[in-house]
């Protein structure tokens, strides 16, 4: 069973590149050593390497864009990483800060070998600018090597993988110094050496901790992984490596995190209709918006138009250091029922949603409203404006009589008998609890110019005109 590894060159400089629009040299600052962890092609080409001095750095690029190596910053975006593996494979095990193991037996069948998988892969790497070196291994731990040595061991014959490891030198095997030392004197080199001594040879010259190490590479010793579980909430963060002083500016990094949420939300098959946008200040409070539409919602072009709204009416309280993108209530997608001749399906609701969404955007949460059913019998008491902010939560009563959209203001007599009676009598007796009781007797009925009314009769034997029928 083949094991695949993802192990992230530069995580870091690639999520921050991600979200900035201008091409900026980028470097990795270690804060312990003050000097350049890692280095964007941009900031290589002006001379700084890893390894450079803090100070250094700057004068040769004194536009250099620096960044702190943050441990719980590298293990949240490898988390993201994890969420878009998760598409494509189970069973993923996190190895912070830059790599993913992923269990690829399990899913080559599904995609018809480890040749689709690995493409599919590629695909999304190159859709996230990530860079990275894909191997497989017969155990977890000889998959990890190989990718972290960069080998390029992408099959599931156990042969092939077996002769990659082989040739793995000893210095990409995570070996103590001494203990390298040690095989150095001996004149070994490769961990296809290793394996050619005898096991008690092995034993005798190697320390327990080593002997177990290499055990667990061979497939010679449980290595189990602990199987990494995705949040039921969708979570995206964008790090910018300039602060960004105006709201348009969050556009670029914006666009990209909806791109991922539209994956997410087709992988799930569901909308969603709530953002919770968190925008993360230096030394103040985070400010924090909701956006909401008035339907399930995926495409990310949708949500983007509701922020730029939002965002046009809402100046930046303070230069954004990050943002953050969540999605914690999923609903269900309503697909379009019919067809026109060339097999496609024009949603109207996808279009009204849209539109309801914009203006309630632009105008505010309450500034839009619905007609609503209300608790009480009587007619012209049986509805009432409700905000959209409200819509869905208002309970619909169940199995209605048929009853006319006009209404009239107030009912007005009849002026000539029916021609036709077509259904009646649904009697309505209530308003006793505010002095305005009424008992009437409601039928529908055709009049003798053809029109299709809504009359009663009430207590006082009068009968009158309520509504028309279209």
């Amino acid at each position: 069973m083949p094991w695949l590894y993802l192990h992230f060159h530069h995580l870091l400089l690639n999520h921050v590149a991600r979200a900035m629009e201008a091409d900026a040299p980028l470097a990795v600052i270690c804060q312990g050593s003050r000097r350049v962890l890692q280095a964007g092609p941009r900031a290589i080409e002006l001379g700084v390497r890893p390894g450079t001095a803090f100070k250094t750095a700057l004068n040769l690029a004194p536009e250099l864009v620096m960044f702190h190596a943050d441990d719980d910053r590298q293990a949240r975006i490898l988390e993201q990483q994890a969420h878009w593996l998760y598409h494509h494979m189970d069973r993923i095990t996190l190895y912070p800060p830059d790599g993913l193991l992923a269990d690829a037996g399990s899913v080559k069948r599904l995609y018809g070998g480890l040749l689709p998988l690995r493409k599919a892969l590629q695909e999304a790497l190159a859709e996230r600018q990530l860079d990275a070196t894909l191997s497989t291994g017969p155990t977890p731990l000889a998959a990890r090597l190989l990718a972290r040595a960069g080998v390029d061991c992408f099959t599931d014959s156990h042969e092939e993988m077996t002769a990659h490891l082989a040739t793995l030198p000893l210095t990409h095997t995570e070996f103590e110094g001494r203990t390298l030392q040690r095989l150095n004197r001996l004149g070994l080199t490769r961990l296809g050496q290793l394996q050619q001594l005898p096991p008690a040879e092995l034993a005798r010259r190697l320390a327990p901790e080593t002997l177990a190490h290499i055990q667990r590479i061979l497939g010679q010793r449980p290595d189990p992984q602990t199987s990494w579980q995705p949040p039921r909430d969708f979570r995206q963060r964008a790090d910018f490596g300039l602060p960004v002083e105006k709201a348009q500016g969050l556009l670029f990094a914006l666009q990209r995190t909806l791109a991922e949420l539209e994956n997410d939300l087709q992988w799930r098959q569901q909308g969603a209709d709530t953002l919770l946008l968190t925008l993360y200040h230096y030394r103040q409070e985070p400010s924090r918006l909701r956006i909401r539409s008035t339907g399930p919602e995926h495409r990310a072009e949708a949500f983007l138009n509701l922020l730029r709204i939002r965002l046009e009416q809402y100046p930046l309280q303070a230069p954004v250091e990050a943002l953050e993108l969540r999605v914690t209530r999923f609903l269900d997608r309503h697909t379009a029922s019919s067809a026109d001749l060339l097999g496609e399906t024009p949603d109207t609701g996808e279009a009204w949603h849209t539109l309801v969404s914009r203006l309630q955007a632009r105008l505010g949460e309450q500034a839009l409203t619905h007609l609503a059913p209300a608790a009480d019998h009587r007619p012209e008491r049986a509805w009432s404006a409700r905000s959209l902010a409200r819509r869905g939560r208002d309970p619909i009563p169940e199995h209605l009589p048929l009853r006319p959209l006009w209404l009239l203001p107030h009912p007005a007599p009849l002026q000539a008998a029916p021609e036709e009676w077509l259904g009646g009598p649904e009697r309505i007796s209530g308003g006793w609890w505010d002095g305005e009781r009424v008992l009437r007797d409601y039928y529908i009925a055709r009049l003798p110019e053809g029109q299709l009314a809504w009359i009663y009769r009430d207590n006082q034997q009068g009968w009158f005109v309520h509504g028309w029928f279209g």
